[in-house]
């Protein structure tokens, strides 16, 4: 089945090093990936999401969740670091898979990213918005708040008041804005983030000098006993709360995963390459436990639950505690420094994460899955400003009409879902190409894999299952795509057979490790949804039982494997694709109108 062609290794590497008018310009070196990793992961995540995390899911244990999110997100990083310098190209998870798990799991992956990259900024945009909108508040400028919030959304007023919200318009304009700034340049846009980033490590490192003091440890549920006034429950909701906690946040963590798209722009990849991804990593997940803990000890969980600015919230009750001190008259201009710094940060993550998108686009284009204008290089700029320029139009308008709280959660499914699927290639190419320069290895492997596709399986699962229907329903969208266009356009299909897996060694045997994580994956889904409504079990395990098979035929199948196209298969593909979504497009019609209204009830 030449659904499951792969591009050659030694074919990807080679475009990596490719130079010219059209191709992208290598200018980065190992400290501006570090901090585009740092830019794009102390984010939203830290500025906004900590405290949705922590009022709604996991209460104080929220620094429970941080580090489970952080646990996953360090083997997933590892495999991308193996990957990143071994095959240092534009496309991050998409040309991984392409090497290792053929065309068809690549554009599944590819269009993936989409949920992760353009969602993601949007929800970045977002938070941006909230932010500003405070900091103008504060000195005197009332933004009216029906063009601060996306349609239909109700907004609370200081007097108790109301209105419904007609569009984000801050939110609109950020995403413009950071669009120009990577079409004039990736060396200008790192070094802006540089700054931003220098700016806003040290508001998160102020906040928790200047907060650690003033820890109140009954809002921790320590040093007190239940039932004692104040003191709070550690963890309210139960470690089911916990692991969902940890699944909303993680989407966080993405950071190193946007490090990766810019392989192919590195001076030194294969060196520079793991210590971005790991470095951005390691230092965003301490300071990301400490601001959470820090933030629950100074203020109610519970006052957490829909603050727009969650650390400001916890700065004001350390000023009113630290009222007529002379540390309280320092901490009284931390709500104003905080808010400054957020804006200032939330800006550098969307430029990280809107970069990321246009550079997987562009490796799509240039494997023939998307049109060629989508590979186009600007001849002053060398940067992909077509994509660029779409994928920011595409981020303004959901930034300006989708509520945080849905793009958070899709971009955390996306990401976890591309977490499976690259440890899986890793534990695949070891064995297919052993040869392959490897400048950095997974340590344990197949082990350390298997816990990445493990650990992501279980915080997937941890997800609200509208999130599942909706990726679901995007995903049968991409595969509609795939058969009406790219299946017919892939170059991979031009090549002669004799050039198709022409690095697979001839006593190549198929790995049991990748097969058994899909094996444990759909074991570890039915144990931990098993109970729940019949819907939660069968969705939830449709998609892994998918994702198995898919797999099981890669890697077993006797089909063709060449990259010659059959259209037999493109029309077979193309009817069973349009039949998957319109099955999919009653069930969610079902579910949204007729099985939520009955479960609220």
């Amino acid at each position: 089945m030449s659904l499951f062609a792969t591009k050659p290794i030694n074919q990807i590497v080679a475009e990596a090093s490719e130079t010219g008018t059209h191709t992208l310009k290598k200018t980065l070196t190992g400290l501006d990936l570090t901090m585009l990793g740092v830019g794009a992961i102390i984010g939203t995540g830290i500025f906004v999401l900590t405290g949705q995390a922590a009022g709604k899911h996991a209460g104080p244990a929220v620094v429970i969740s941080m580090i489970l999110a952080g646990i996953v997100s360090a083997f997933a990083a590892l495999c991308y670091s193996e990957f990143a310098a071994s095959v240092p190209i534009s496309g991050s998870a998409y040309a991984y898979g392409y090497g290792t798990l053929g065309e068809f799991i690549a554009w599944i992956i590819g269009w993936d990213l989409i949920l992760e990259y353009a969602f993601g900024a949007a929800t970045v945009a977002v938070g941006w918005s909230g932010y500003v909108v405070s900091f103008l508040k504060d000195i005197g400028i009332n933004f009216p708040p029906a063009f601060a919030a996306p349609p239909g959304q109700t907004v609370t007023l200081s007097d108790g008041s109301t209105v419904t919200g007609i569009f984000n318009l801050p939110a609109f304009l950020i995403a413009v804005a950071v669009t120009f700034l990577l079409i004039r340049g990736i060396k200008e846009s790192a070094t802006f983030n540089t700054l931003i980033v220098i700016i806003k490590v040290l508001v998160v490192v102020l906040f928790i000098v200047a907060g650690i003091g003033y820890v109140n440890t009954s809002n921790l549920g320590i040093g007190c006993g239940p039932g004692d006034p104040g003191c709070a429950q550690f963890m309210p909701f139960g470690f089911t709360g916990v692991v969902t906690g940890a699944a909303v946040i993680f989407f966080a963590y993405i950071g190193f995963d946007a490090v990766s798209t810019a392989a192919q722009e590195a001076k030194n990849p294969q060196r520079d390459m793991p210590i971005g991804i790991l470095g951005s990593l390691a230092i965003c997940t301490v300071l990301y436990i400490l601001v959470a803990g820090i933030m629950v000890g100074l203020v109610d969980y519970k006052l957490l639950t829909n603050a727009a600015a969650p650390i400001a919230v916890a700065i004001d009750e350390a000023v009113k505690v630290s009222a007529g001190t002379t540390m309280g008259a320092v901490l009284a201009a931390f709500p104003f420094i905080i808010k400054v710094g957020a804006v200032l940060g939330l800006s550098s993550t969307m430029v990280v994460m809107v970069m990321g998108q246009p550079r997987v686009f562009y490796s799509m284009s240039k494997d023939g899955l998307l049109p060629e204008w989508a590979a186009k290089v600007h001849p002053k700029f060398r940067t992909p400003h077509v994509t660029t320029a779409i994928t920011g139009a595409i981020v303004a308008i959901l930034a300006g009409f989708v509520p945080i709280g849905l793009l958070g959660e899709l971009v955390s499914i996306g990401t976890l879902f591309a977490f499976v699927i690259v440890a899986t290639g890793i534990i695949i190419l070891r064995s297919s190409n052993p040869a392959l320069n490897r400048p950095f290895k997974v340590p344990l492997s197949p082990f350390v894999p298997i816990a990445t596709v493990l650990s992501a399986a279980y915080l997937m699962n941890s997800l609200p299952l509208d999130t599942w229907i909706r990726l679901i329903v995007w995903m049968s969208i991409g595969l509609v795509v795939y058969f009406a266009y790219s299946y017919n356009h892939s170059r991979l299909g031009k090549v002669s057979d004799a050039e198709a897996n022409v690095e697979t060694p001839a006593g190549y045997k198929p790995p049991i490790a990748a097969m058994l994580a899909m094996v444990l994956a759909i074991a570890l889904t039915i144990w931990q949804v098993w109970g729940a409504a019949w819907i939660e079990v069968a969705v939830r395990t449709f998609a892994w039982f998918v994702t198995g098979t898919l797999v099981a035929v890669l890697m077993y199948g006797k089909g063709d494997r060449s990259g010659g196209r059959n259209p037999k298969t493109r029309q077979l593909g193309l009817i069973a694709s349009l039949l998957n979504l319109a099955a999919w497009a009653a069930i969610t019609y079902w579910f949204f109108v007729h099985y939520a209204e009955l479960h609220a009830k």
